[in-house]
């Protein structure tokens, strides 16, 4: 169970990391936060490039840093835009999360704390790729 205290560290950190988010263009800048099955907290910004296809998502940021620091699991996340509100993130991120997290994962959202298997329902894993190799 996630503590209050747990989800306002979260949330401090998904907008303190939002305020270094790199969004010239679009002016929409996002934060996101997760935090570890190891008690760590993990953040990413958006980075946005001129050629506008290939910027990169906040939560893309976020998974690169769960792997750069050791991996794990994900058990709570916050995701927020440059006003502090929560943020659904996009369904590439939602993908992106439900990997690196658990169907459990709790995740806030703009209709309250969800899991990764409500956000994201019949998802696709790994385990889809063990279970339909040929043989």
């Amino acid at each position: 169970m996630i503590t209050d205290a747990q989800w306002e560290q979260l949330q401090r950190a998904a907008e303190d990391i939002m305020a270094k988010a790199y969004a010239p263009y679009s002016r929409f800048k996002v934060g996101v936060a997760g935090l570890m099955d190891d008690g760590r907290i993990v953040v990413g910004c958006n980075v946005e490039n001129a050629a506008y296809g290939i910027g990169l998502c906040a939560e893309c940021g976020m998974v690169s840093a769960i792997h750069a620091s050791g991996g794990g699991k994900l058990v709570a996340i916050t995701c927020v835009d440059q006003h502090g509100n929560s943020l659904m993130p996009c369904g590439r991120c939602r993908q992106l999360l439900w990997e690196n997290g658990k169907p459990d994962t709790q995740i806030t959202t703009p209709e309250g704390t969800l899991t990764l298997k409500d956000i994201l329902p019949q998802a696709f894993g790994p385990e889809d790729l063990e279970t339909r190799k040929e043989l």
